[in-house]
Formats: C-alpha cells, structure tokens, sequence
C-alpha cells in the first residue's frame, strides 16, 4: 500500500537552525578515494543518505554480488573501482537502476582494458565485471555525457598502466562536479591537468589522508525555498562553507532574486529576507542540475514567469524529472511546457487545480523534497515520503521544526 505524507505548515515567519546532512556527492568521491588510496582514516561527517550507505556496504563486503538500489553514483564509481579490483563481480540495482543507461561508461573502460559484460539487457545494469589492471591510454567522450561517467574514469586513472588521456568534445556539462573530482584527488596526493576540455592523470599512487566531508549545498536549496515562500524570518544552516567544491552552491547567488540573502558565519550560513523579486527568472542550469526541482517549485509558488534551459541530464535522473514537473505542477494549476529539448518554462499560464492535491514523486527524492514547501501555503499530500533517505534522511523531523501541522 502506497505511503503518503499529509502537509500543511501555516506560518507566516520562521525562525529555525538546521543542521544539513553531509554532501553525498563529496561522501561518495572521498569513500572511493579513501579505497583507492588504502586509507587507514576514517572519514569525519560522512553522509548517512541511503547513496552513501550502500556504497560503504560494498566497500566493507567480502561478497561478490553488490545491489546498489537506486543509488546512481554508486552504481557509476562502483563500476569504475570494481574493473581495476582484481575478481569477479556483480553489480545491479533497482528495477529502475536496470532502466538508466551505463554504456558510455561500460564503453569506455572496456576500450581502456576492463572486461565488462551484461547480464540482461545490453546498455544497462545489472553488470558482470572481470576485474583486472586497466591499460588506459587516450578516450574521447562527449563533453555532455554524465559527469558521474567522467569523475568515475577519472578516480581510476591513476592506477592504470599508461594513465589516462580524456578528451571531452563540444559543451561540457556539469563541470562543477568534474572539477570536485580533480580537486578531491589533488588533496589525495593525485596529479590531474584540465587543460581545454582535455583531463590527463600520469599513473601514480593516492596518497592516505584524514578527510571531513562538508554539509549539502543541494540539502540547503529547501530551506532558501521554504524562507522564499514565507518571506519571514531566517534560517540558520549548519555546515556549509563559503569556498565549497560543490557547484550547488551557486544557489546563494541564484536566490537573490527570489527574495533571500545569504550570509556567512563561521560555522554556516544565516539566510534572511532581502526584499527583493524578479519580474521573470531565466538560467542555464547545465552546471547545477540538481537545483532545478527546486527553482521550478520556487518561481510557480511565487508567480514568477521562468525560462530554465541546460536540463538535457533531468530525463536520466531518478525518474524524467521535466515530465514529472510538467504533470504535478499542473496539478496544482500550473501549465509548463518544454520550448526546445532539454528547457523548461512557464510563462504564467494556469489551469483549475487538482482537488486533494496529492504529489507523486517517481522514486525521486529530489520531487519530494521539492515540493514540500507548497505546504507552507495550502495542505497538500507527498507519497512515498520515505524518498527522502535517499540523500536526506533527517528531512521530516527537520520539517518538523516548522510547527508542522497533520
């Protein structure tokens, strides 16, 4: 029997502090890294999402068979790892999992001396890996590709016979999440030039170091929400720092015009009203993929016309977020369209809502998330809520905190 999760939040101000959950995708780079360089550390705030825990299970396992569920990343850089670690593997996911196409990455490491098989259907998991040492050499990969595909290649690279030579052709997307990598490795002891589209690792050996993962800049674009659409009060965010590797940290600039100011303390950040309100957003959120849910809610909550372009990855997240975006805000009246392959805009068209608004969200933290602080203007019912674990397992009780009403 489907879960669902009754909200209503009526409050006209809100004064909370929170203490966001641990990047997930810095949590999974470090375990990885941490493997790679035979770390004897243990690493400080690791993230307890569901992402990272499934990973640090098949870390620590002596079986040969890893279901990693729904979890992307781990999938992604498990698949890399185990292709250099000498066995026989295998390694599936969720129904959904076996649905998200992996053979770029599959591809690639096979032409850089991995022997990888599938074991149903041919592009996607479940896989079958022969793990041995890798040859590398020179790979050319479209710049658009996941950079879950590039940042796992590249964790490997140093340990491969002849290093690795990528060559990104065209737009590279999510460079943000590329450049983590390289700077993760570099605090590693790892050596990577990226040099006009072209990332070049020397083999050469990780080097063990003691490692504290910082907050969830992704985490946090709620809580700028929810102080977006009360336009009262402050929120007090725990752990995020103001020189971060994560790209989502952009969303301190991007909510200055959705009415919250940022400021930096010394152990996180104070958000507070600014006034301030943009008669019609647009962005390109090719480096930012993962706020896009959140600015999409944001501005319709608001009434703010928007042009959202660089979404091409959405369609290959959790579920096909631009459709599912499409069909839950018209629920709530809202008519969405998708101009030109891979955007999304809204121009201030509406429709009657949905009577009993009941939110779907595919398997997809991020939609529950997302929609949540439509509570804080009229009830509203989120299904599956247990979805949030996937990356932010606190995220009820620290709803809670709102006076949150059955």
């Amino acid at each position: 029997m489907q879960n669902t999760k009754q909200l209503h939040i009526p409050t006209d101000s809100i004064a909370v502090k929170i203490q966001l959950p641990a990047s997930k995708s810095i949590s999974n780079r470090a375990l990885i890294l941490d493997a790679l360089s035979y770390s004897p550390y243990d690493i400080q705030n690791l993230s307890d999402c569901d992402d990272t825990n499934v990973l640090i299970n098949a870390l620590d396992s002596n079986s040969t068979t890893f279901d990693i569920g729904a979890a992307g990343t781990s999938m992604r850089f498990l698949t890399a790892f185990l292709s250099k670690t000498v066995g026989e593997w295998i390694i599936t996911g969720s129904e959904r999992m076996k649905q998200r196409p992996i053979k770029l990455l599959v591809e690639a490491l096979n032409y850089l001396g991995a022997r990888i098989e599938y074991v149903e259907n041919e592009g996607f998991p479940p896989l079958r890996i022969f793990g041995s040492a890798l040859t590398g050499g020179e790979i050319h990969l479209k710049g658009n590709v996941s950079s879950q595909y590039i940042s796992a290649l590249m964790m490997v690279a140093p340990c491969m016979q002849k290093g690795l030579k990528i060559v990104l052709e065209g737009k590279v997307t999510s460079k943000p999440y590329i450049k983590m990598t390289l700077e993760m490795m570099e605090e590693y002891g790892v050596t990577v030039e990226f040099n006009d589209n072209t990332i070049t690792i020397e083999p050469q050996d990780y080097e063990p170091i003691p490692y504290k993962v910082e907050s969830d800049w992704s985490a946090a674009s709620y809580w700028y929400e929810i102080l977006s659409l009360v336009g009262k009060g402050g929120v007090y965010l725990i752990g995020l720092n103001q020189n971060s590797y994560q790209g989502d940290s952009k969303v301190t600039e991007l909510f200055e015009q959705l009415g919250v100011k940022t400021t930096f303390m010394d152990d996180g950040v104070l958000l507070s009203p600014n006034g301030e309100l943009t008669s019609k957003m647009e962005y390109d959120f090719t480096n930012e993929p993962d706020l896009a849910q959140t600015f999409v809610v944001t501005c319709c909550m608001k009434g703010i016309p928007f042009l959202f372009r660089g979404l091409e990855s959405l369609k290959i997240k959790e579920t096909d977020r631009i459709a599912a975006l499409i069909t839950e805000l018209r629920k709530l009246g809202f008519m969405l369209n998708e101009p030109i392959e891979g955007s999304l805009a809204w121009n201030g068209e509406r429709c009657e809502s949905t009577k009993n608004v009941s939110i779907a969200t595919y398997d997809d933290h991020r939609m529950a998330m997302s929609f949540t602080p439509v509570a804080l203007k009229f009830p509203i019912n989120i299904q599956n809520p247990e979805v949030v674990s996937k990356s932010y397992p606190r995220f009820w009780k620290d709803i809670d905190q709102l006076q949150l009403a059955p």
